[in-house]
């Protein structure tokens, strides 16, 4: 499942191209994706694209008129590709330019969404509630002592609410609470501030690495140029569990956490 960072790579990647461009089309395919894509998205033409911008993991066109929200959902991508390309089986929308370029929207299991507002964006339904952005100021460890106070769920469940702060997906939490030492079964209204206060860095350590390195390639994803991440080069425990643990050299054990594969170390987290 795209998270932050390939949203982020993403985003990047394809806005040289589209940025400045009017929309001469978008051709919708398939309108059953997570929610039913409205029907005004097809007819909207000669709007000029201002900015795409991301937030959490949706990422926002902005036009005069509107802006456009997308979101990849679970096995969504969105690649730059030419009038000449061939059209696959899960090529579900066409976002076309006037240079000539089109944005491709690739989507096996449809759980993405493509929707338009007129209204500021960040106040639409699916945005609103979302926590801070990890990247930013806003996201330190006041912010997470605060909401944790008394709170019995695990660490990790708690830090991969997008309430609390938005794109520390499963594979970035994993990465986090190893490089933090904390288990990620620990309850999070158990942790002491100044272990917040290294788990916020290694958050946002872990996930401006992977920003860097164009996102991690597990399955599905490439960024919108069309190549991989290699953040999955540099993953410390995600998928390797069994393995030797890098620092200590135990095995590295798994256990689920809302259906999830959470990996760690029991000498080095705790």
């Amino acid at each position: 499942m795209p998270e932050l960072p390939e949203v982020e790579t993403t985003r990047r990647g394809i806005t040289p191209h589209l940025l400045g461009q009017t929309i001469k089309s978008i051709v919708v395919r398939q309108p059953k994706l997570r929610w039913p894509i409205p029907g005004v998205i097809s007819t909207l033409k000669r709007l000029k694209i201002k900015s795409i911008k991301r937030r959490g993991k949706y990422l926002l066109f902005e036009t005069s008129k509107g802006t456009l929200i997308v979101h990849l959902g679970m096995s969504g991508s969105l690649r730059i590709v030419n009038e000449t390309t061939p059209v696959e089986k899960h090529d579900h929308v066409d976002l076309c330019v006037s240079s000539g370029v089109i944005l491709r929207y690739t989507d096996p299991r449809r759980f993405g969404a493509w929707l338009w507002t007129e209204d500021d964006p960040l106040t639409h339904k699916l945005i609103a509630s979302l926590g801070p952005e990890p990247l930013t100021d806003e996201f330190n460890v006041e912010h997470l002592v605060a909401l944790a106070k008394g709170r019995k769920i695990a660490v990790k469940t708690f830090i991969m609410n997008s309430h609390v702060v938005v794109g520390v997906g499963n594979i970035y939490a994993n990465e986090a609470l190893f490089q933090a030492g904390i288990h990620p079964e620990r309850a999070a209204g158990r942790i002491s501030k100044k272990r917040y206060a290294v788990l916020v860095t290694c958050i946002k350590t872990v996930l401006t690495r992977a920003v860097e390195q164009g996102g991690t390639t597990l399955k599905d994803f490439v960024g919108g140029d069309g190549k991989p991440g290699y953040f999955q080069q540099s993953l410390q425990v995600y998928g390797r569990q069994g393995e030797a643990c890098c620092q200590c050299g135990n095995a590295l054990s798994e256990l689920r956490l809302n259906q999830r594969a959470t990996v760690f170390c029991t000498v080095c987290q705790s």
